[in-house]
């Protein structure tokens, strides 16, 4: 059985924010942790390689969606950075997420693993429908793109907790389902539509559940990551 994993989601703006932020757990608890577009875009990659030097395992969440060469390219780039797990967005069809996977290959062979991004969870039914003019329901589209995902040889997708049985019985029990939209029972919602707590994001079969603000604002941040371990691991 697959070990379930705690991502935080490091959605700081400022290098200073998140080394602080993560200078706040003990020496011995290295939480892994993901970089975002906001940080990466606003610090550059020294910060990756430092929080990477610091211990922690990273997950660059950078969604690429890009031609097939250019995600290739970037991901020969990104593979520098020994980040332990990167993403793409699946809309970018079959062969952009096999440039990607080729890309991130090193010489050697060895690569991070790379997942491939379904719909955001802040994405709701009628969003799809409107605003992406997908016909297909939710369900079906993500079930879809995870199809994709594995063609292409990916490790697994993110998608929201509510879609990880669909998606282990799709493409199967070792495919990789990163879930966002974490949030504790008695906290808000914010800004997303499909969401869990973490007990729940267990018993639907998440293999890792990826939690900022509930953790990042929480006034005792620790305390708060290890409420997460202890309902979801």
């Amino acid at each position: 059985m697959k070990q379930r994993e705690v991502i935080i989601a490091c959605d700081f703006s400022s290098r200073e924010e998140v080394l602080a932020f993560l200078e706040r757990f003990p020496a011995g608890r290295k939480p892994f942790v993901k970089i975002g577009m906001e940080l990466y875009y606003s610090t550059g990659p020294e910060t990756v390689r430092e929080i990477k030097r610091r211990g922690h395992r990273i997950f660059l969440d950078l969604k690429l969606h890009d031609i097939p060469n250019t995600v290739r390219r970037t991901m020969r780039v990104l593979s520098e950075l020994e980040v332990d797990m990167t993403n793409v967005h699946a809309a970018g069809t079959l062969p952009m997420m096999e440039a990607a996977l080729e890309g991130l290959t090193r010489i050697d062979g060895s690569r991070p693993k790379l997942i491939a991004v379904t719909q955001l969870t802040s994405t709701s039914e009628e969003r799809l429908h409107t605003d992406l003019l997908i016909r297909e329901g939710m369900e079906a589209t993500i079930r879809h793109y995870a199809r994709n995902a594995a063609r292409a040889g990916l490790d697994g997708v993110v998608c929201s907790p509510w879609e990880a049985a669909m998606v282990k019985e799709s493409c199967g029990p070792s495919f990789l389902t990163v879930t966002p939209g974490i949030r504790f029972a008695d906290a808000a919602a914010d800004d997303q539509v499909r969401i869990a707590t973490p007990a729940r994001a267990r018993e639907l079969g998440s293999d890792y559940i990826v939690v900022g603000r509930p953790v990042t604002a929480a006034p005792d941040p620790v305390a708060a990551y290890e409420r997460c371990l202890e309902e979801f691991v």
